[in-house]
């Protein structure tokens, strides 16, 4: 049973590669631009590594050599930063995708499951969830959401051109694990943030907003609906979130804080202004996502995928931050707690800015 992986090492990747060794039989190849040395240990460790750029003109060859004979490809690889350079972030999020499931049609591979996100939807409801059919269509104002959206229109495509490739999505919300912890704070928060403070289990003050309110699941149960998705014969689109909402008063609550009510113009300038100055990473377009993302209901991935979340939301998050705060990660590059990598205070010195120099 040999089974694909796109964007193996990453924070997903690297929970699927423990939770797909459990598996009798498999056969594990993990594609990435930058593999794992040959000392990067578990889970890292017997997997056939395949390096790709899946943004290069030639990908769609290169991946189509790696995909024959796989029962499925898992597609996660996605880019985040430098979100300076949109031109660079389009081509490998949705050339790259693109590249991906032309490949799989080439090979002949039966089985094609894409890392789709929360971000895929149109804005929603902050006060119930919505089901797999509210509008795909992306937040206007984030690139992210409209790239998400973007390839979820390609697989749509594909589907309706190939209707024995069966093609599954899965729409988790905020993914947090330990291991991604120096990953999440570069690519999120940059250089500037003292997250070191998280270890104390305080944060001091919380802005609050009615439209604040977020899911999130650990990386180890979004890693257990992948698998049952690749191993099962679903089909479709599926919600991945665990309980509880994730709200500022939840959040302020058990790390000891205060909330700060701000408004919506605010949160933007100030997002939008600290980013155009390279203070941080992430332009106004996260805010606007964060706002307006829907809550999600995952009903049907408990019932067809027989899936249900083991670690709650809090408990994840607690997870995340104990991460952020003990500068933890893995010998993957993407996981990497290399002090001198773009996002991290070191890489000032290198005049390496938030969200400018590409991290990939």
């Amino acid at each position: 049973m040999r089974i694909v992986i796109v964007g193996a090492s990453g924070n997903v990747g690297t929970a699927l590669l423990r939770r797909l060794r459990r598996e009798s039989g498999a056969e594990l190849v993990g594609v990435a631009r930058r593999v794992p040395g040959p000392d990067a240990g578990e889970p890292y460790d017997g997997v056939e590594w395949r390096a790709c750029d899946v943004g290069a003109p030639d990908a769609a060859e290169q991946l189509a050599a790696i995909f024959a004979g796989a029962r499925a490809v898992m597609h996660l690889a996605w880019q985040i930063q430098p979100s300076h350079d949109r031109r660079t972030l389009w081509r490998t999020n949705v050339g790259g995708s693109r590249a991906v499931i032309e490949a799989v049609v080439r090979a002949g591979v039966p089985a094609l499951v894409y890392a789709s996100s929360v971000g895929t939807y149109a804005p929603g409801p902050k006060d119930h969830p919505v089901s797999e059919r509210w509008p795909a269509t992306g937040v206007p104002g984030s690139s992210y959401s409209r790239d998400k959206a973007e390839v979820e229109r390609l697989l749509d495509t594909v589907e309706r051109e190939h209707p024995g490739l069966r093609v599954v999505r899965l729409r988790p919300g905020l993914i947090f694990q330990r291991d991604a912890g120096t990953e999440i704070s570069r690519y999120f928060l940059g250089p500037l943030v003292p997250v070191r403070l998280l270890r104390y289990g305080r944060i001091p003050l919380v802005p609050t907003n009615p439209r604040l309110r977020l899911q999130a699941v650990h990386a180890e149960d979004v890693a257990d609906a992948y698998a049952k998705a690749v191993l099962g014969e679903a089909r479709g689109a599926f919600n991945v979130a665990a309980d509880p909402v994730l709200t500022p008063e939840l959040v302020a609550r058990h790390f000891h804080g205060w909330t700060v009510p701000v408004a919506i113009p605010v949160l933007r300038a100030a997002a939008a202004l600290t980013w155009r100055a390279r203070l941080q990473p992430v332009d106004a377009g996260w805010v606007d996502l964060a706002l307006n993302a829907p809550l999600l209901s995952s009903e049907r991935a408990e019932s067809e995928l027989n899936w249900r979340p083991r670690i709650d939301a809090v408990t994840a998050l607690k997870d995340l931050f104990a991460g952020m705060s003990h500068r933890t990660g893995t010998d993957a590059p993407p996981l990497s707690a290399d002090p001198t990598l773009p996002g991290r205070p070191r890489a000032l010195l290198h005049s390496r800015l938030p969200g400018h120099p590409n991290p990939y």
